[in-house]
């Protein structure tokens, strides 16, 4: 029965985890803190082949939050700490795939859809653990996958269902002696349910392994190439008319990884193994980012700037002199916003400009409204490895394991922009004019050399002092050093290094108090060390767009987090051994230290970063797992997350109805005051799960699942009074067949009650957007917008093995 394996796994105390990310294990119950383990069965046991799919369904603390708006490239939070693919979010999740890091080297962001998931052997999500390095203020995510010595045999899934989803897979493995070859592949295809929204992936994943008595050595290849189109969040008088419908296009993110490792182990002694790690790794990624561009006719611009500052309606003279003060006519086309000054004197305006500086007119593009088309290419490398050693002999008598080790990673990043203006047309698709923007700066493309240096040292030590009490202490010295240079030779303030280093300990402890009940307690510290992205787009005079163009900023400081928990957790089974119960209990608490946030400007599309203080986020997570027999499994689980501002922040919300005016600018109207215990935007407080697997027959099973989650807070909605984006409760439905031992049969039905919930929320500038892509009578009343779930969807597939 599949899910009670998963369970098992969930749920299970006996188990290993990996002790840290180039090898080495430790059973569950020396853990320190909170952990979560999933085999291949549980991951084969879901609707979508993407990992954190998976994991937002079996995990409770996990919950999909998706800003981007596809389902193949959504983000996954956990305990109010994101892992995603969109440059604009901080990232608070190691990543790990056969024990390297693949958090990008440009944003640390983690692209999900690049992970062949039907070649993963199992998922471990360990909570806030040091050694996993840079990142880990939530915890890490290491990917373990498959090879041939663990897999033999050739098994073929097909699967397909609503809105053209077609997905083909395969793995095959064969052992032959000491040697075993592994391989798997994956295609998927969809038409997508939003407007613009197609996807379709290419993944590989190939292992060749050799195994002695006392060496085991693999050499491994991942490639995968993905398209998909990333809608994100719709306003909600839009989706009013539509569910389907969105706001700005095209939005596509072409992606294509490769990346060979090789891995060794050595049992030098019986107590005694040294493990390494050697990679390569290239991502070619291309971004089209269409958006609303807030510009007209420079007169047009002049008049609305003056009869603000004015207080009446402009005189045509009035108008004409800021145009000749300026240099500019009335047919040349200004920004909207960025316009300086007081008076007629010296209001200064920004007009668009092409190469060589020939100013952009209304008639090279075509009529209002405008649009721009933001591309952003990078091609990025990267290389390096770790060694380690685990030693067993036991101290003072006593069962003892001590890990070190130390990795070396290097990166180099080929990061260019550029902004094509275009008339926004039908449906809000900006139609490109195939002029390129140089002027104002806002819109000047980039051309920027990142080179990344990451190393770090660390080691763990789990002693059990006593038959019942194991006691694990450890740290990482982390050290990041960040090369950005322009070369296009016009913003020398881009050109800087950066250094980051620190030394994070953990210390921690667990207590079985009899059979089937334990208790544990740990502390550890963990930093995230400023991205090139956020380094370079710092600067609220110079926003930039949510993928991030780079401009000249101020520096930041590395995040630091101080994380405490303690809990229960245990399994009891009954007298027969045919029923089984597992359970855990946990409380954490996290707080970051100079956190960095990212705020949208006043620029439609465009924001920065700062650090803003400190943030917490505490919570209790519990789950339980009832299994009778091969019949039968029931699980649920609960999570409160409870996420704050700690110190008193002004953010720029430039769409918020309550914006008010800016310390720094009081004439500047578009901010919000946070106060500490205001909530983080995005992070539900409450999340359960639950459901069931009964086999009907021997060959024949059912089962359901449920996910509910309370309402989360706006991005830009940071001092937390407007309505939410609501709650939601979802029911999945599933069911397999097993018509011969090679042959079975499945049907999915998700979201079967066809609930209408949001995934994201943000806020945008409704008096300023455009309604002529909608039509006569169209008004934008609502500054909401949200990222619209999937309606009720059914699948259905065979999978063959043998």
């Amino acid at each position: 029965m599949s899910g009670t394996a998963a369970q098992e796994v969930l749920e299970g105390i006996v188990i290993d985890i990996p002790a840290a990310p180039g090898g080495g294990t430790i059973p569950v119950d020396k853990v320190p803190g909170g952990v979560y383990v999933l085999d291949s069965e549980a991951i084969a046991d879901n609707t979508r082949s993407d990992v954190q799919d998976i994991l937002s369904k079996k995990i409770p603390s996990v919950l999909l939050v998706d800003a981007g708006g596809s389902n193949i490239r959504s983000q996954l939070d956990y305990r109010g700490f994101g892992a995603g693919s969109i440059t604009g979010f901080p990232q608070g999740l190691a990543v790990y795939q056969n024990g390297i890091r693949v958090n990008e080297v440009f944003g640390d962001v983690v692209n999900w859809d690049l992970i062949p998931t039907n070649g993963i052997s199992d998922i471990a999500v360990v909570s806030g653990n040091p050694v996993y390095g840079l990142n880990a203020l939530g915890g890490a995510a290491v990917i373990r996958m498959k090879d041939g010595f663990e897999f033999q045999g050739v098994e073929i899934e097909g699967k397909f269902g609503s809105f053209g989803y077609k997905e083909i897979g395969t793995q095959i493995g064969i052992q032959s002696g000491p040697w075993a070859i592994y391989f798997a592949g994956q295609h998927i295809d969809e038409d997508g349910w939003r407007d613009f929204s197609p996807a379709e992936v290419d993944r590989m994943y190939a292992d060749i392994g050799a195994k002695g008595s006392r060496v085991e050595a693999h050499f491994n290849l991942t490639w995968a190439k993905s398209s998909a189109g990333v809608v994100a969040a719709t306003p909600e008088d839009l989706l009013n008319i539509g569910w389907e419908r969105t706001f700005t296009s095209p939005q596509i993110t072409d992606l294509e990884v490769l990346m060979p490792s090789v891995n060794a182990t050595v049992d030098v002694t019986d107590t005694l193994s040294v493990s390494g790690i050697a990679y390569y790794r290239r991502l070619k990624s291309s971004v089209i980012d269409g958006n609303v561009l807030e510009a007209g006719g420079c007169g047009e611009a002049a008049g609305e700037a003056l009869e603000g500052i004015l207080g009446r309606d402009p005189t045509q003279a009035e108008i004409n002199t800021v145009l000749a003060n300026n240099g500019v006519s009335d047919e040349q086309l200004c920004a909207e916003e960025g316009i300086e000054g007081d008076s007629v004197a010296n209001l200064a305006l920004e007009a668009l400009a092409m190469a060589n500086g020939r100013p952009i007119e209304e008639d090279d593009v075509g009529d209002e409204p405008f649009g721009v088309i933001d591309r952003i290419n990078q091609k990025a490398e990267s290389w390096g490895g770790s060694l380690q050693a685990v030693e067993k002999m036991e101290l003072f008598n006593r069962p003892n394991q001590f890990l070190v080790g130390v990795s070396y990673d290097k990166g180099q990043v080929r990061y260019k922009t550029a902004s094509e203006i275009g008339e926004l047309g039908d449906r809000f698709v900006v139609d490109g004019s195939g002029i390129i923007i140089t002027e104002p700066d806002d819109f000047t493309g980039r051309d920027v050399d990142v080179q990344t240096e990451y190393a770090g040292v660390y080691f763990t030590n789990t002693l059990d002092l006593t038959d019942a009490l194991a006691v694990t202490v450890g740290g990482r010295f982390n050290y990041a050093s960040i090369d950005l240079v322009d070369l296009t030779g016009e913003f020398d303030g881009i050109t800087s290094s950066h250094t980051f280093e620190r030394f994070n300990p953990n210390v921690g402890a667990t207590y079985k108090f009899m059979p089937g009940f334990q208790v544990f307690a740990g502390y550890s510290e963990a930093n995230r060390a400023p991205t090139a992205a956020e380094l370079a787009c710092a600067n609220p005079d110079n926003p930039c767009p949510i993928e991030s163009f780079l401009t000249d900023d101020p520096p930041l400081e590395q995040v630091v987090s101080r994380t405490v928990e303690a809990g229960i957790r245990g399994e009891l089974n009954s007298s027969a051994g045919d029923q089984k119960f597992t359970y855990g209990v946990g409380y954490f608490r996290t707080r970051n230290e100079d956190d960095i946030l990212f705020v949208n400007s006043n620029v439609t599309g465009r924001g920065f970063f700062f650090n803003g203080g400190d943030t917490l986020r505490q919570g209790i997570e519990a789950r339980a797992t009832y299994s009778w027999q091969d019949k039968l499994t029931l699980y649920a689980g609960y999570a409160w997350i409870r996420a704050t501002y700690e110190d008193a922040l002004e953010f720029q919300s430039p769409a918020h109805p309550l914006a008010g005016p800016c310390s720094s600018d009081p004439e500047e109207e578009i901010c919000i005051q946070v106060q500490p215990g205001d909530r983080l935007t995005n992070v539900p407080e409450h999340r359960f799960k639950a459901g069931f697997e009964y086999m009907i027959t021997p060959k024949w099973m059912f089962g359901a699942d449920l996910i509910a989650s309370t309402g989360q807070y706006h991005l830009g909605d940071e001092i937390n009074v407007l309505p939410k984006v609501g709650g939601y409760t979802r029911v999945d439905l599933k069911s397999t067949y097993q018509v011969t031992d090679q042959v079975e049969i499945f049907g999915i039905v998700n979201n079967v009650f066809d609930r209408q919930y949001g995934l994201f929320g943000t806020l945008f500038e409704a008096d300023e957007a455009p309604t002529e892509p909608v039509g006569p009578g169209f008004e934008f009343n609502n500054p909401r917008s949200i990222v619209p779930a999937t309606p009720v969807a059914a699948y259905g597939g065979m999978k063959v093995r043998f």
